[in-house]
């Protein structure tokens, strides 16, 4: 079963083509391309690889004896939803951060020193259920090189609005705007934001595309950005960055 998508309507940065997307329905499914999810990250050329979605299939939430198990197409908001009714901790910063859970956990997502990771027990993948200390998750990082099917995650007890509502507080000084969130990884003891911003590129354009006035390390797509737009944007960034500062600026953004 297939799907038609246009991108430039379903991904966050609103960049892209239609496309057919193949739906996966199985954990037994055969398909070799790229397995996207909410497509936040994402940023497609005008010719990607083959591309895949998980189904309804992989969209909920169960407890399974002590732990809370997850599909990896559940949105963020979904599961943030549920812990918030079911009184379940370390899901807070789950409500600023948009996505299905199968990119979250590939990215390693968080906040503000938080992690998908940190109770998170093991991975559903087409092999079986693997557990968390054998995918090496770093910094917004995993090695996670296939599907993502499911996930579980120990269950603590305890939701704090002052926590979620501290999250949001944080969150609400960034660009408004069709954007992939941050663009690039925050180097090691250091800002991507600030670098960019010292290179000169804060409020920069190419085409529709630009470095937000607001935040340097968010790219806006501001007036029908192309993918060259944003590719050139980001290209040029890592180059004068890498140039003036010897720091090597690494995507938070999937290039297709």
């Amino acid at each position: 079963m297939t799907k038609t998508i246009n991108f430039a309507k379903f991904s966050s940065v609103k960049i892209g083509g239609e496309f057919e997307v193949y739906i996966i329905d199985s954990v037994d499914s055969d398909f070799d391309g790229v397995v996207i999810g909410g497509a936040n990250n994402l940023l497609l050329s005008p010719n990607p690889p083959k591309m895949a979605m998980l189904g309804k299939n992989f969209d909920y939430i169960k407890f399974d004896n002590d732990v809370l198990e997850i599909g990896a197409a559940t949105k963020s908001a979904k599961i943030y939803n549920f812990a918030k009714q079911n009184d379940l901790a370390n899901f807070e910063f789950l409500k600023n951060i948009p996505g299905t859970l199968g990119g979250l956990i590939k990215m390693n997502a968080g906040l503000c020193g938080l992690s998908i990771s940190d109770s998170l027990i093991d991975v559903r993948l087409k092999s079986g259920w693997v557990n968390k200390e054998k995918l090496n998750f770093t910094y917004r990082k995993s090695e996670i090189y296939e599907t993502i099917f499911a996930a579980r995650f120990q269950i603590s007890k305890g939701f704090s609005k002052e926590r979620a509502d501290e999250f949001t507080q944080k969150r609400a000084n960034q660009p408004k705007g069709a954007s992939f969130g941050s663009c690039f990884v925050n180097p090691q003891g250091n800002f991507a934001g600030k670098l960019i911003e010292d290179a000169g590129l804060k409020d920069y354009a190419i085409g529709g595309a630009k470095f937000s006035e607001q935040h340097a390390n968010f790219l806006i797509n501001f007036n029908n950005a192309s993918f060259d737009d944003a590719i050139s944007l980001i290209k040029l960034a890592q180059k004068e960055v890498f140039e003036k500062f010897g720091v090597e600026l690494k995507t938070e953004v999937v290039v297709l």
